[in-house]
């Protein structure tokens, strides 16, 4: 049920200004306002911000008037409006109307936010009408990046105004005066909702949000969004089950202009990457340095390699141009941010890290190096420009291979048809639960019956059975059957009913390690002299040797030393030969995206040749018309063909990587059942290969019951090795649930050690406790992660129901030369990659020279 409590005095008439930002303050320990004349406008506080907001010369939007008489209301819900239409203020200016008119001590503001980078930029935000109101607010934020000092003032006050992102909010929800900070808690916003909640770290939270509807039952909340499809589920899964959430909408369309760079010529054996470098002097001569850019890579590597591409090619740029990704120093991030909204930058070169929350005014276009393989990310960085109601945002698409021109061309007609994808919440992670539970019984303590009570309000965690609660409840009191007699696993202890922590050293390593953020252990780079870098991941500073050269952070490095999870290194005086290398880069094509590929390329196969795109990606369309068929959008195009490697079969569902690499598993197994043979298997995000030395009779075998759902998970278990892949991801789900944990500061353990613990553990499960949850739990990820598993079994029910389309080819077509690099890729010869690509690209030109 909605909260009963009605705020005094906050219906707002008025219309709320879009986002705005200003220069960053240059003081962050100064966080209270100084003192300041009377305001200028008398009344109460709505009416005060009301005389504000016309001084700016700001009018009103429905939606905004609808969201304040919503928060009026007691209600909680969904404000989802384009970027840059003033969805903060929207949902920040009635509960500080609010707060103005109580002028009570405590915390009554709470503003989650995604990325602590934008943290600094969203205070600045939220400071900027309290000079309109006639009362005294603390708004100050607290996150990674926040000092020591500051920190150890909050615990003992909180500001009336916080901004915090999931890991410190679950840090403060761990202090014993958890539910006395809390209490006075009136609202609460959630920036960015699309980008938490597919993930754990919007399971963590939703929980975090279930904890403190018990501290301030009366707390209303509200999430933001610009780019989601499933609006009631977002909503639901924000407010928690005993609420019905409102949702806020308007239909403020922001035009998207979207133009490609095409290249000047392509090749007809097209793979990823070829295109390279060749497209920077065409970026070179676009960019106009009096117009701010931002440009975003895919990869952080990627980031780096332009980024220094950019210096080469316009050396008179340097002092414009920067560089800026979440690897990058803190400092130095800041610098660029500040040097953005100046405009003493104009040229930056970007990852994720700009996606969100920072609003950079001065901004007019944006660039997308690669295909942005989804359609929320692509309207989410085009939203970056230009960002005000109404504005028009632009962005360049710049190919990185040929047939990333039928995926930009794609892209624009969903981008035009609004399909974005959906994010969908996990259901119940019980790692997450464990962490969870350890937070609460540090945060005062609690009992069984009201957290298991409270947790089921959260909204992934509804249908939370008794056994799944008291399992995870032992693992935390004792880490189960298995590991009962191990002191180390006993966090959590009943004493007279009530769970608290009482090992002081257990509660420290929770708190270092409280977040469900999952990548190789990264180190801190710092030069010789001191000077703080960055950081990389553990796995790439392993691999190097003393006198390798590499980029980072646009600077020309020499690694010298590798100690105490700390990398030395020295300005380089030789070309760097590498950038880094970080996990979790390649991103699979999204659902939006590829079924607007297949309707594009049946347009293509209907001769449509009219989009800019499609005409520059002709000759290899036109080649693979030639040597095969274009794909269409009702069936799947199947090929196969005879070459000195062997025997291939090319299918081409468009389903994206992690779809096709399940689908390949499951074709091999399935057709060695009708005829013995050995597969290698090679995917992308068009289609996959199966490649046999000896003849296979595919035409025959390729008949609907081959794609049936019957017995898929049965299937897929037995055709991939599970228990291996469920290894790997057990590893995250034991350092979620605190079974193993990097140390304390100074006694880190490296990403061996926490592998080797997560893989002991393992292997004691599936031994003493094959029935574990968690165990479960990682066959369960890696079904749904590394498969995709609903969208496999729906590209199946397609497959089965439209008869594949089978061509015989001479040799590899050019949708099927990017999968023969893949797999070429992966062996080992002596030869370059490109030597090999170059062979194969004389020896079938050759082919196709000869009369049939």
């Amino acid at each position: 049920m909605p909260p009963t409590s009605r705020p005094r005095r906050n219906r707002m008439r008025g219309k709320l200004a879009p986002e705005t930002q200003t220069a960053p303050p240059k003081s962050r320990a100064k966080k209270r306002l100084p003192p300041r004349a009377p305001a200028p406008f008398q009344g109460p506080p709505m009416e005060q911000l009301r005389h504000w907001f016309a001084a700016k010369g700001w009018t009103p939007y429905a939606f905004q008037e609808e969201a304040w008489a919503a928060y009026a209301r007691g209600d909680s819900g969904l404000i989802h409006v384009p970027t840059g239409a003033g969805k903060t203020y929207a949902a920040y200016l009635a509960p500080l109307a609010e707060v103005a008119e109580r002028d009570q001590k405590g915390l009554q503001i709470l503003y989650l936010t995604p990325l602590r980078a934008v943290s600094r930029d969203i205070e600045q935000a939220l400071r900027e009408p309290l000079p309109a109101l006639d009362v005294d607010l603390d708004v100050e934020s607290r996150t990674g990046d926040t000092s020591s000092s500051v920190k150890q003032r909050q615990r003992e006050r909180l500001p009336q105004v916080l901004i915090t992102t999931p890991e410190s909010l679950s840090l403060l929800i761990a202090q014993e005066q958890a539910a006395e900070h809390f209490a006075s808690l009136r609202a609460i916003i959630v920036d960015e909702w699309h980008e938490l909640l597919a993930s754990k770290r919007g399971t963590q939270v939703e929980l975090a949000l279930a904890r403190l509807r018990r501290f301030a039952p009366d707390v209303r909340i509200w999430a933001l969004s610009a780019t989601l499809a499933n609006l009631d589920e977002a909503a639901r899964a924000v407010v928690g089950t005993e609420r019905t959430p409102t949702l806020v909408s308007a239909d403020l369309q922001r035009p998207v202009e979207v133009e490609t760079l095409v290249p000047e010529k392509v090749d007809t054996f097209p793979w990823a990457g070829h295109l390279g470098f060749t497209m920077l002097p065409r970026v070179a001569d676009w960019l106009d340095p009096t117009q701010s850019t931002l440009i975003f890579t895919n990869t952080r590597s990627q980031a780096e390699r332009w980024y220094e591409g950019l210096r080469y090619l316009r050396p008179e740029w340097e002092h414009l141009l920067a560089l800026h990704h979440g690897s990058i120093d803190r400092e130095e991030r800041e610098r660029v941010e500040g040097g953005l909204k100046e405009g003493s930058l104009r040229l930056v070169v970007c990852t994720s890290s700009l996606d969100l929350g920072v609003d950079f005014g001065p901004v007019e276009r944006v660039i997308q190096i690669g295909s942005p393989k989804g359609i929320g990310r692509t309207l989410q960085r085009a939203g970056r420009s230009a960002h005000r109601p109404g504005a028009t945002c632009r962005i360049l698409f710049v190919p990185t291979h040929a047939l990333e021109l039928v995926e930009m061309a794609a892209a624009r007609d969903a981008i035009a048809r609004r399909e974005v994808e959906p994010r969908t919440p996990l259901s119940k992670p019980l790692d997450v639960l464990a962490q969870h539970l350890v937070t609460c019984a540090l945060g005062g303590g609690f009992t069984r019956e009201a957290l298991r009570a409270e947790v089921r309000t959260a909204t992934s965690y509804a249908s939370l059975t008794d056994e799944e609660f008291e399992w995870t409840l032992a693992l935390v009191r004792e880490g189960g059957p298995t590991l009962r007699a191990y002191p180390e696993f006993r966090r959590v202890v009943e004493v007279e009913g009530r769970f608290r922590v009482p090992d002081v050293r257990l509660a420290r390593l929770h708190r270092l390690n409280i977040g469900t953020i999952s990548s190789d252990a990264s180190v801190q780079l710092r030069y010789w002299s001191g000077g703080k870098l960055g950081t990389v991941e553990e796995s790439y500073v392993s691999r190097l040797r003393p006198g390798d050269t590499f980029l980072f952070a646009g600077r020309r490095l020499e690694f010298s030393r590798f100690k105490d999870m700390t990398a030395y290194v020295k300005p380089a005086k030789a070309k760097a030969t590498q950038t880094p290398r970080w996990g979790g880069s390649r991103l699979p094509l999204s659902t939006s995206l590829a079924s607007a590929m297949r309707r594009t390329l049946e347009s293509a196969r209907q001769g449509d040749v009219t989009r800019d795109e499609i005409a520059a990606a002709w000759p290899i369309l036109d080649a693979q018309a030639r040597l095969s068929r274009i794909p269409g959008d009702a069936g799947c195009l199947a090929e196969t063909c005879h070459t000195r490697d062997g025997y291939h079969l090319f299918l081409y569902p468009f389903e994206g990587r992690l779809v096709h690499e399940g689908l390949a598993a499951l074709l091999a197994l399935r057709l060695t059942r009708l005829q013995k043979a050995t597969f290698s298997l090679s995917v992308n995000d068009y289609g996959l290969e199966l490649l046999t030395p000896t003849p296979f009779p595919f035409d025959e075998a390729l008949r609907p019951a081959l794609f049936t759902r019957e017995r898929l998970v049965e299937d897929i278990l037995e055709s991939v090795n599970l228990s291996e892949l469920a290894r790997r991801q057990f590893r995250d789900i034991a350092r979620v649930a605190g079974l193993v944990m990097p140390g304390l500061p100074g006694a880190r353990k490296s990403t061996r050690q926490v592998q080797a613990s997560a893989a002991l553990l393992y292997d004691v499960f599936l031994k003493y406790d094959p029935d574990n949850l968690l165990l479960r739990q990682a066959r369960r990820e890696v079904l749904e992660q590394q498969f995709e598993q609903g969208r496999l079994a729906r590209t199946l029910e397609r497959l089965e129901a439209h008869p594949v389309e089978c061509v015989h080819v001479h040799r590899p077509s050019p949708l099927a030369f990017p999968l023969v690099i893949e797999r070429i890729s992966a062996s080992v010869s002596n030869e370059t990659l490109l030597e090999r690509v170059e062979r194969l690209k004389e020896r079938w030109s050759q082919a196709d020279a000869r009369p049939a």
